[in-house]
């Protein structure tokens, strides 16, 4: 796949070695007196690394590279202990890798391995062995007031991303919502307050496999659809914010710029907060 990865250019490089403890993967390694990537799989492409390097030898390119590998890297980094834990979770959070970050915890969870606390982040050590949108809450149901069944407001079909066609008609020049699945069993009036007068399409950034077909299809309604805004709604939890930078990088790659929003629920249904993108 055709991603963002660092490069280093040997010729300015002198092997001082300041970029290695800025990797929290574990990416670099000083290799005959110059700095070395040892693998696409523990590159995550943030470019970390780069204001250690007083020589000005690492940036960032676009190239084909195997796609960053969450599982692998973490294999890498329990090695190191505690301290190194933290700091490579630290460095996802500092990022805002919210999906990558509940990955990390996922590994750590199922190998039954301590999960340092950083700050107010993960406020918890998940008993329940599961990542921060696995915690287990209670509600207490709130009373319907209202009488009688509301009308769908869907007007497309299908609606999962995997199986949409991004240049069906039903999409042209429409508003897209772009929604988590559990958006629309967290929210009581998903249908009133955010399906009517959209097209529909929904995801899960944590579950879903193959993302890459989600970015091309994004772009493809952007482009040849040329649909008029994205509506994204996601829930509060980390791995969530994934499909919001999808979006965002879908934008970036695309032919044209269009108007952005995001909303944000909470696991009891409310919204938390709205991001606007111009």
């Amino acid at each position: 796949m055709i991603r963002e990865i660092i490069k280093i250019d040997e010729e300015l490089c002198d092997g001082c070695g300041l970029c290695i403890p800025a990797c929290a993967e574990g990416a670099l390694q000083i290799i005959d007196g110059k700095a070395r990537l040892i693998s696409d799989l523990f590159c995550d492409g943030l470019g970390a690394c780069i204001s250690e390097c007083p020589r000005g030898a690492i940036t960032i390119e676009k190239r084909e590279a195997e796609s960053y590998n969450e599982f692998v890297v973490m294999e890498t980094i329990v090695k190191g202990g505690e301290n190194v834990i933290k700091a490579h979770l630290k460095h996802l959070k500092d990022h805002k890798e919210y999906e990558l970050l509940g990955q990390a915890v996922d590994y750590l969870n199922h190998h039954d391995i301590s999960i340092p606390l950083l700050d107010n982040d993960l406020e918890e050590k998940q008993n329940s062995g599961s990542c921060p949108g696995k915690l287990e809450k209670t509600f207490i149901a709130k009373e319907e007031n209202e009488t009688g069944k509301r009308a769908s407001q869907l007007t497309n079909w299908p609606i999962q991303m995997h199986l949409i066609n991004p240049i069906a008609t039903h999409f042209k020049n429409t508003d897209l919502l772009l929604a988590a699945d559990c958006c629309a069993f967290s929210y009581g009036d998903f249908h009133k307050d955010y399906i009517k007068g959209k097209t529909l399409a929904i995801a899960c950034p944590k579950l879903d496999s193959n993302k890459q077909v989600y970015l091309d299809k994004l772009i493809s309604l952007i482009n040849e659809a040329n649909i008029n805004s994205i509506n994204v709604l996601i829930m509060e939890v980390p791995c969530c914010a994934g499909l919001y930078h999808l979006v965002e990088q879908a934008i970036s790659q695309s032919k044209r710029s269009l108007p952005f929003e995001a909303k944000v629920i909470s696991i009891n249904g409310e919204l938390i907060k709205s991001i606007k993108i111009n």
